[in-house]
């Protein structure tokens, strides 16, 4: 085991392809990626991150659905899932051994992250699993929440669902975008960003889905953005309404609008590895934020 501490240590990284269909690790301190990957030129690959307490993934059947999703909208190679779990379980083995984890309330946690990749002209399409330490802003997030900012997504990405090549849907590595946004909110003392639509409609969070709350009396309505209308499907926030539903909760799906949040009884910014933020303010303007439906919620995704 390294005598560095988990944070400082190298991720562990595995490369899946057709000469390694089990996973062949690499030693991430040397070079991974050509010159010609376009991947890391072009943005050109997806990619899914997930989380994985006590060296189980969370929920891995929906992760690799919707990369073989993603991959299909960009005619990459169909995902071979059996391959797929393999490697994912070779990756996990060598990140127990080497002690690369986080300490938290629910286990020892890592971040598994999946990446399709078109490759250079000579290899072609390839995979990579890398696995590394949950950071302590993460953690932070959901332990105390964050302050959002509405900003507008410059266009209404259901208008993209018609133009194929726009890649609606798809979980692509062409995330400068999401970066230069939570870059700009940070700026302005704001930890994250909800788009919105021209018409002023919620679609989603930089890297997050949206999810917020109703009670009235003791029923509790769950509500999150219209799922067809150019937003990425949320694991997170579906596994949550798929466990409120299966226990009779109200469901709602948008459209939501700035004062649906306002005025709601929670909203929170759902994600694989962050789980669930609370959203303390909104454009400045607090938020409630209640503990004991978080953990109700959050406990949805351990069970």
């Amino acid at each position: 085991m390294s005598e560095l501490p988990a944070d400082r240590r190298p991720p562990v990284v595995v490369r899946v392809d057709d000469a390694h269909p089990d996973g062949e690790v690499l030693d991430a301190a040397a070079p991974l990626i050509g010159i010609e990957d376009e991947g890391y030129t072009r943005g050109d690959g997806v990619f899914e991150t997930m989380l994985a307490v006590d060296g189980a993934v969370r929920k891995l059947p929906r992760h690799l659905a919707r990369l073989a999703h993603s991959a299909r909208l960009l005619q990459l190679p169909a995902p071979d899932e059996d391959r797929w779990r393999a490697a994912v379980a070779t990756v996990l083995r060598v990140a127990a051994r080497e002690g690369i984890g986080t300490a938290t309330d629910l286990g020892e946690e890592t971040v598994v992250k999946l990446l399709v990749s078109r490759g250079d002209p000579t290899r072609g399409a390839y995979g990579l699993v890398i696995v590394s330490p949950v950071p302590e802003s993460t953690l932070a997030a959901r332990e105390q929440g964050v302050r959002a900012l509405l900003l507008p997504r410059g266009h209404d990405p259901a208008e993209d669902a018609a133009y194929p090549w726009l890649l609606t849907g798809a979980k692509t590595l062409s995330y400068a975008v999401n970066m230069a946004v939570l870059r700009h909110v940070r700026s302005l003392g704001a930890q994250d960003a909800i788009w919105t639509a021209s018409d002023r409609r919620i679609l989603e969070g930089a890297t997050s889905s949206v999810i917020a709350a109703r009670r009235t009396g003791d029923r509790i309505t769950l509500l999150t953005p219209e799922p067809n209308h150019g937003i990425l499907p949320g694991t997170t926030q579906g596994a949550i309404f798929a466990a409120a539903r299966e226990r009779g909760w109200e469901l709602g799906y948008g459209p939501l609008y700035p004062v649906d949040l306002l005025e709601s009884d929670g909203v929170w910014l759902a994600s694989s590895v962050r789980l669930l933020a609370p959203v303390t303010h909104l454009d400045h303007q607090v938020l409630p934020v209640d503990r004991e439906l978080t953990r109700l919620l959050t406990s949805f995704l351990t069970a």
